[in-house]
């Protein structure tokens, strides 16, 4: 048996009877389409700003605290420099210092390098001469030097290397060759 079936464009088909009804067999075994559920978007939820603190604001964290020094040199260069310390030293020593002029014979003399930093603290001592003949003399200078400290601050150099000469008397009293009255 032949159905007619008209096309959408108009035409005419003849169709036989089995096929459609094959084609209607196999379309009822065929697994029903899910059905698409469509959600709609959900409504705008309105954002009520809730009362909000400000921020704490943050303190800069202080700068560690540098001791300002208490003595300073203006000295531009070390030799100026060897003049401030000496009279810091004379200073901090005024009861060992040799007064008047020194005699011809010395019991020792020695030549010093010393560092100091920024701060006017001694970092660094060395001899450039040393009298080795008096140990005692050695030590003592050395530990005259750093019970000193602080020394003025080197403030326009930073930092300075001084050197200085010791002239040492057999009492024990000497005087520094920048501030020195002298030889006999």
């Amino acid at each position: 048996m032949k159905f007619v079936l008209f096309a959408a464009n108009g035409l005419r088909v003849a169709r036989d009877l089995g096929m459609l009804s094959l084609a209607a067999i196999v379309a009822g075994c065929a697994t029903k389409p899910v059905p698409v559920v469509v959600q709609a978007a959900p409504a705008p939820v309105a954002v009520i700003p809730l009362p909000v603190a400000p921020p704490p604001v943050m303190a800069k964290a202080p700068e560690p605290a540098v001791a300002l020094p208490k003595l300073v040199s203006q000295a531009g260069t070390p030799k100026d420099y060897r003049r401030d310390a000496a009279a810091h030293l004379y200073q901090r020593l005024q009861d060992r210092i040799y007064q008047g002029k020194l005699p011809p014979l010395l019991h020792a003399v020695g030549v010093l390098q010393v560092d100091i930093d920024r701060q006017g603290a001694v970092t660094e001592v060395r001899w450039m001469r040393a009298p080795q003949h008096a140990p005692e003399v050695m030590a003592e200078i050395e530990r005259s030097v750093r019970a000193a400290a602080p020394y003025p601050a080197p403030v326009r150099m930073g930092g300075v290397t001084y050197t200085d000469t010791w002239l040492w008397h057999k009492t024990g009293r000497f005087q520094l060759d920048t501030l020195s009255e002298g030889q006999l």
